[in-house]
């Protein structure tokens, strides 16, 4: 039958529809943005975009659309690498997760809108494939091809990064029901070729590890699994439970609550598809400890929150994170466990405190292997960690110097340049090499040096001592500026006016003539005494030097679909400008813990990755993916922006023992 439609007929015709589907969102978008008052302000950035919009989202689309005919994944995951940054380790800040997050919401709006025509087409390519359930990556014409030309045509207009994101929202809906329509196409063409029942038979609706988040679920609880077991176990013999929608599944939990029902969970637990078979061999083992366990420990099946529990979850989320039973670090976890395994099967009676014991080990050993992976980061992380206090030691510093500088024989440009571009040179210093570093303390012993150097000499020796000493100190003072790019215009006044008044030491004269008149240092609230008015330059240059860069942006209040991760509460994350939503988000941030995995969605894809290093201000975050050559840092703000989302949450969250709590319950209730 699939002779009759060719396989690359749909993407051919894909490719004839992407010109006309860029003029259609280029008038489609322009109209959207004259109805709605709300879009007013983005007319002028959507005036710089429209110019080349159509050639910029057709060609981009294009190649990725020929990339998928070659058979390639057109959106194929690069690593979590990006250039540059110190020493090449580079950040996500909110504005790199403003993307992610725009990207995502275009691709969840035309998912939602095409459900069923996504479904279809996405088991044709997978009956191609020979793969028996259908994945997302392998559907060449998925909305986040679409999304990411649109991300791409926007992108290249060089428009702010607010201005992407509002556009991108506003061409979403646009978009969507332009997809609808091709998709709509490629349905028919299936049925055309008598393949409805091909696609429809071939892979029901999967979930990837995220599906049980994506679609809910019960959420029950051990307890309440319990009560609901013996609420069956109690009831007159005629009045049996409902029994499950398979016919040949055996009636659940039938007189036997303990032993039944702790056998039957842990058959859920091994039954888990994300765990691989070596992750399923090992918890088999702990179930010889777990069992013996129950026989004396009545709370085991009624706390959700015992050690044994936390320990299952534990040991599973972290083998989850891995794709390849083969990988290094997965095998040598393994390798770790089977002897506390061990340790607990051969326990004469196991009790709760081992398994404690046990969970405490295992979380330290996590926690090792995950510190191991940013070592030979550890220069950069710690510069990044640093970075984070240059404003704090700005501060400090221009205290320190404008204390110190008091009284002292200083010409205006001078005075002015030690307030302000020595103290960059201090901080750069700081930064750069660590606080107190041979380097930040010489730049700061400079200062006295250069403040002895103005000392009026006594006599001819100290003149001639002096004469000796200004070619080095001189030469200092130019490698601080080169330190930190300054300018030559921008260093040369007060390097000249520091020459002059050499000169007028070295003549036997002092640094300043008495009758030149100081000019004071500016004092906080003006008055009698203060500097002359700065000029408008400066004014701005002071602004952009102490303006606040944590102050959260506007587009991280703005509602987003959330649908990918649902039991995240995003809900109250997303309410940015309430203080429950503050201190949730500081809950979360707070409850960070090194050796964590998380799926993230980052430069438009999903990863799954591992908190590698924390900075000691909850700052910046260095995880490590699976691979241990993928690292990406991102600061605070951008993981809240991802949180608000919905874009980023711990695999823990979806635990083992929670997911068959959950399919029991469903057992129970009759499907």
């Amino acid at each position: 039958m699939l002779a009759r439609l060719h396989p690359h007929d749909l993407l051919d015709h894909a490719l004839t529809e992407a010109g006309p589907l860029a003029r259609e969102l280029l008038n489609v978008v322009q109209d959207e943005l004259d109805a709605q008052p709300q879009h007013f302000p983005l007319r002028e950035a959507w005036r710089k975009a429209r110019t080349h919009f159509a050639a910029n989202f057709e060609g981009r689309l294009i190649e990725l659309l020929q990339a998928g005919r070659r058979g390639e994944d057109p959106l194929q995951r690069q690593p979590l690498q990006m250039g540059g940054g110190i020493d090449s380790l580079s950040l996500v800040d909110e504005h790199q997760a403003m993307q992610d997050v725009a990207i995502a919401h275009v691709t969840r709006t035309a998912e939602e809108m095409s459900r069923a025509e996504l479904h279809q087409i996405g088991n044709f390519y997978a009956a191609l494939r020979g793969i028996a359930r259908a994945r997302e990556r392998d559907n060449p014409l998925r909305p986040g091809l679409y999304a990411d030309a649109l991300h791409h045509a926007l992108a290249a207009s060089r428009l702010a990064a607010r201005d992407q994101y509002e556009l991108m929202r506003v061409a979403a809906t646009p978009l969507a029901k332009a997809l609808q329509r091709q998709y709509a196409h490629a349905c028919k063409a299936l049925r055309d070729a008598n393949l409805s029942e091909l696609v429809a038979a071939h892979g029901q609706p999967q979930g990837g590890p995220r599906a049980h988040q994506r679609h809910g679920g019960p959420q029950g609880t051990l307890d309440g699994l319990s009560r609901r077991v013996d609420a069956v176990n109690s009831r007159p013999q005629g009045l049996a439970a409902t029994p499950p929608l398979d016919p040949n599944a055996p009636a659940p939990f039938v007189r036997s609550t303990g032993p039944d029902m702790l056998s039957r969970l842990y058959d859920q637990i091994l039954a888990d598809p994300r765990l691989l078979p070596p992750l399923k061999a090992l918890l088999a083992r702990l179930q010889i400890a777990v069992v013996r366990l129950a026989r004396s420990d009545s709370s085991l099946l009624r706390r959700q929150d015992h050690p044994t529990w936390a320990l299952l979850n534990r040991v599973a989320a972290h083998g989850m994170a891995f794709d390849r039973a083969d990988d290094e670090r997965l095998v040598d976890f393994l390798r770790f466990m089977e002897a506390e395994a061990q340790l607990l099967v051969d326990a004469p009676t196991p009790t709760a405190f081992l398994f404690q014991q046990v969970l405490g080990r295992v979380t330290a050993r996590i926690d090792h292997q995950a510190r191991q992976s940013s070592q030979r980061n550890a220069g950069a992380l710690a510069a990044l960690e640093r970075e984070h206090l240059r404003n704090e030691w700005r501060t400090l510093l221009r205290e320190q110097i404008e204390h110190q500088i008091i009284g002292a024989p200083l010409g205006p440009r001078l005075h002015r340049f030690l307030q302000t571009s020595w103290v960059e040179v201090i901080v750069n210093a700081m930064v750069r090499h660590g606080r107190d570093s041979r380097e930040a303390q010489a730049a700061v012993e400079l200062v006295d040096a250069l403040l002895d150097s103005l000392t009026t000499p006594r006599d001819l020796a100290d003149r001639e001592a002096l004469r000796m000493r200004l070619p080095v100190l001189i030469e200092r003072l130019v490698s601080g500026c080169e330190s930190i790019d300054l300018p030559v215009p921008k260093r040369e006044p007060a390097l000249s006016e520091l020459m002059s008044q050499h000169a007028r030491l070295l003549r036997g004269l002092p640094a300043l003539d008495p009758a030149e008149k100081r000019i004071a240092p500016p004092r906080p609230g003006g008055g009698a005494g203060s500097a002359a008015p700065a000029s408008a330059d400066e004014i701005v240059r002071r602004l952009m030097e102490e303006r606040e860069s944590q102050v959260p942006s506007h587009w991280l209040s703005t509602d987003v679909d959330r649908s990918e991760l649902p039991t995240v509460p995003v809900q109250l994350y997303s309410e940015h400008d309430s203080p429950d939503a503050r201190a949730a988000l500081k809950h979360w941030i707070d409850g960070l813990q090194i050796g964590h995995w998380f799926h993230l969605f980052i430069q438009g894809n999903w990863h799954t990755a591992q908190i590698a290093w924390i900075s000691e201000g909850r700052q910046y975050v260095l995880f490590v993916g699976r691979d241990p050559d993928e690292r990406l840092s991102l600061t605070r703000k951008a993981l809240e922006a991802l949180l608000s989302n919905g874009l980023i949450t711990a695999l823990e969250d979806d635990s083992v023992v929670q997911r068959a709590v959950d399919t029991l319950m469903s057992d129970l209730d009759g499907g």
